[in-house]
């Protein structure tokens, strides 16, 4: 294992955050935040509280989760797709770098990143409404996995991209519309029961049932199901990795 090479993609994945701090942390946060206000005083004085939570504590998951979503693919998906638009990413294949050293440190850095955005937003909730980790071992845990699942996701995504307009289809027209309707910002068990069975077809259901359920013991499906699925999802994800690098689709248009 070249621990150097990580290291380097890592600290410059990481350095190009910093160099666009507003873009990268800044917006982000505030456009949740902004989230949080407008559903929290629009919705929140007509639904008091949904299993138990007060409305606005029980949407802080859901928050969380929408913006590493959208964070960890996009962050990916940028820091691989610059090196094929620039022609750098010629220097990357031709160095003795082995393809899962490329993605552990293109998908380390924007992991990282969304990780660190998700706690920060957190810390920003607790301003607003008073929060209570039931357990935060798990919540930890489906943090970790969910920005590492999305940022392959996402690394997948900027290696299929052959233009600015195909890195953005995905988070805007799929990732974002499936967060909203998986449960953000509401209990699927408030749905008429058709729109319930419907809803367990969305995978970000499960990521945000689970996520909610550390913070507050309570979910729309079960842990067991909720962990299941996203590992489900992580495994497919690295096996479209690997197919891409033994291969090559793709890597060097």
């Amino acid at each position: 294992m070249n621990v150097t090479a990580i290291a380097a993609i890592y600290k410059f994945e990481m350095a190009r955050t910093f160099r666009t701090l507003m873009q990268s942390i800044i917006s982000p946060v505030i456009s949740t935040s902004l989230y949080f206000v407008v559903f929290g005083a629009a919705i929140g004085s007509r639904i008091q509280e949904v299993d138990g939570v007060s409305y606005g504590a029980f949407i802080v998951p859901g928050l969380i989760m929408l913006t590493l979503l959208q964070q960890s693919l996009t962050n990916a998906a940028f820091g691989i797709y610059f090196p094929k638009f620039t022609g750098t990413i010629y220097e990357l294949l031709s160095a003795p770098i082995s393809p899962i050293e490329i993605v552990t440190g293109y998908v380390g850095a924007a992991a990282t990143k969304s990780i660190a955005l998700g706690l920060i937003i957190l810390a920003t909730a607790s301003l607003f409404v008073d929060l209570h980790i039931e357990h935060p071992v798990w919540m930890i845990l489906f943090l970790v996995l969910t920005a590492v699942t999305f940022a392959m996701f996402g690394f997948i995504i900027g290696i299929w991209a052959d233009g600015f307009e195909k890195l953005q289809i995905v988070p805007l027209l799929i990732v974002t519309p499936l967060a909203f309707l998986g449960g953000s910002f509401y209990s699927i068990s408030m749905l008429p029961e058709f729109w319930q069975d419907v809803s367990l077809v969305n995978p970000v259901v499960y990521l945000i049932s689970g996520f909610r359920w550390a913070f507050y013991g309570t979910s729309d499906v079960s842990i067991a199901l909720s962990l299941g699925m996203t590992l489900v999802f992580l495994g497919a994800t690295l096996a479209v990795v690997t197919y891409i690098f033994r291969t090559g689709w793709r890597l060097k248009s």
